[in-house]
This record gives structure tokens, sequence and C-alpha cells, in this order.
């Protein structure tokens, strides 16, 4: 019991480490990115005069030191400051795009995980199979295709020649600003408001790019899956439980499946962190107004406030995943306690 304390101790004193290393980086990023936060400000036609002044009012005239110091205080006090962009706090805006993002990232990982996992126990139980073999070549286009590639095309068949899929963007407008953004989760707050209407157009819009996520998760979901199969039914507790006479379904999917189930775990918690942050590119292709989005166009309109603020999120976003993954292990696995 004591020992099991002090891991966890040991793993939860790690979290402001790595907490401050995550603040520290971000901060050096916008220091040495080419672009002036400054001119981003006052525009390129301003006088010398005011970009002296401007550089004043924000501290970027004293020493790093001092500039990393204000950077933790407003930080502790959940101010990322205000977004040249739009002129609005940057955490009212990451609350207003971040759901779209978690939206987008809950359907395309609940997709991955319904057809991974028993693509890849099925690859596993019909090892050096034609069906291992397809699910094996599956596995290597998700990974193989980038995903900008496969949006692209996505958008190319089901949209443009097929017109069978609505186009980019979160919603049609037909239905702009009728519903009211009570959570900022579209298809939840169409439930809030009982448009039905609304809510089968947001499902159209969210499948396009939901799926194209999933694809490229199932892939890795499935592989993983599959080697962690191939190893559990290696195990002598499976010869034991074939000689016992069990049958093989409760052999593959109680004993083999529920011997993998908590590294499993593990991976799937870190698919979704990495789709939360990495849906950038499929977010930018589909117009979709997540979090992604929103940093990429506050890097081209050089709004380093924005571009902090996110990057910190998503950062933040990946540890806590990483945190709840290494967690869950250490307490459901009794062989790591």
């Amino acid at each position: 019991m004591l020992r099991r304390f002090r891991t966890l101790a040991a793993t939860l004193a790690s979290v402001p480490v790595t907490l401050f290393g995550l603040v520290l980086v971000t901060f050096l990023i916008g220091r040495v990115m080419p672009t002036d936060p400054v001119l981003a400000i006052v525009g390129d036609r301003a006088t010398q005069e005011v970009v002296e002044q401007t550089r004043l009012e924000m501290g970027l005239d004293k020493p790093l030191v001092v500039q990393f110091g204000i950077y933790l205080e407003k930080l502790a006090q959940g101010d990322l400051g205000r977004s040249v962009m739009t002129s609005h706090p940057v955490t009212q805006d990451i609350a207003r795009f971040f759901p779209a993002t978690m939206e987008l990232a809950t359907v395309a990982i609940i997709v991955a995980t319904l057809i991974g996992v028993p693509l890849g126990v099925l690859a596993a139980v019909r090892q050096g199979t034609r069906t291992d073999h397809v699910v094996r070549v599956i596995c290597l286009s998700g990974h193989s295709i980038p995903t900008f590639v496969l949006a692209l095309l996505s958008l190319l068949f089901f949209y443009a020649t097929l017109g069978i899929a609505p186009g980019p963007g979160r919603q049609g407008i037909l239905f702009d600003d009728t519903i009211p953004a009570i959570t900022n989760v579209l298809t939840i707050d169409c439930v809030l408001a009982g448009d039905w209407d609304a809510l089968r157009d947001a499902l159209a819009h969210l499948a396009q790019p939901a799926g194209v996520l999933a694809w490229f998760s199932m892939a890795y979901i499935a592989r993983m899956t599959r080697a962690f199969m191939l190893d559990a039914l290696s195990g002598e507790f499976i010869v034991t439980a074939r000689a016992k006479g069990l049958s093989a379904m409760r052999i593959i999917w109680r004993h083999a499946f529920g011997n993998i189930a908590v590294r499993l775990i593990t991976v799937l918690a870190l698919t979704y962190a990495g789709l939360l942050e990495g849906a950038v590119v499929t977010e930018t292709v589909f117009s979709w107004p997540g979090l992604g989005q929103y940093l990429t166009v506050s890097l081209l309109n050089a709004d380093m406030n924005a571009v902090l603020g996110a990057t910190l999120v998503v950062g933040l976003t990946y540890l806590a995943f990483n945190l709840f993954a290494d967690l869950c292990y250490r307490l459901l696995d009794p062989r790591v306690r």
C-alpha cells in the first residue's frame, strides 16, 4: 500500500515540472517567432513613436526573465491576453472554439474504437490468413495516406462528384445562428433546442471530417489491438483455458481481450488526446470552426496571444490525458501495482 502511494505521489509530482516546462517552451516560442507582435497590433504603417509606446505598454522592453515572470503572473490569473484578430480575450475565444474540436475528436474516437478494436482482434485470431493481410493493408493505408489528402479526396468524391454530403463548415446556411450556443457543442445544443432538422444537418456536416480522423485513428488502434492480442494468445493461460475445453469466444474475449484491456485503454486515451491536438489540417480543409482552425488563422495573422494560448491549451490537454492513461495503467493492472 505504501509503495502504491509513493508511486502515485511520484507521478503527480511530475505534473508541475512538466507543466512548467510546457509554459516555458510556449513562452519562448512566442519570443523567437520572426513576427513582431507589436506590428500585429498597430500595423506596419504606424509611426515609430506609436510602435515604441506600444512595446513599452506590452512590457517587451524588459529583460526576458522579467517578461516570463509577468507571463506567469497573468497565466495564474487565467489571463492569456487579448486576441488581435477577434478583439476578444483569448480565454473567451478558446471556450468558443475548443468544444467544436472536442465534438469532432469524440465522434472520431468512438467510430475508430468500434471499428478498430474488432478488426484488430479478428486479425490476431486469424493470423497469417487472408483476413489478417486485409486488415494489415487497411492499417497501412490509414498510416500512409496523409490526412489532408484523404480530406480533399473525401470532399471531391462525396461532395463535389456524388453530391451526397454537405460542403465544408459546421452547419448549413439555413441554420446559421438559429441554435442557442449553450454548450458550444452543436449536436448537444441542437438536442437541447429540440431542433431535429438542425441536428440532422449538423450530423451530416460532422460525418466527413470525423470519418477522416476516425480512419487514421482506426488504423493505429487496430494495429495495436492486433499486437496486444497476439501477445496474449501466446500466453500459457490461453493454453490452459483451451485444455479446460472453454469455448473459443470465451477464450478470445474474456481471457485474451480481458488481459489487454488496460493497455488498450492507455492507447485509446493517448489517441484521443492526439486527435484533440492534431485536427488542425482536417479543420482547415473542412472549414471546421475549431481550435485547430483558430490556431492556424491566428498564426497567419501573427496573433501571438491567440497562438500561445491555443498551443498551451493543446499541451495541457495532452498532458492531462497522458496522466489519465498512466494512472489507469497503474491502478487497473495488478502487475504494475
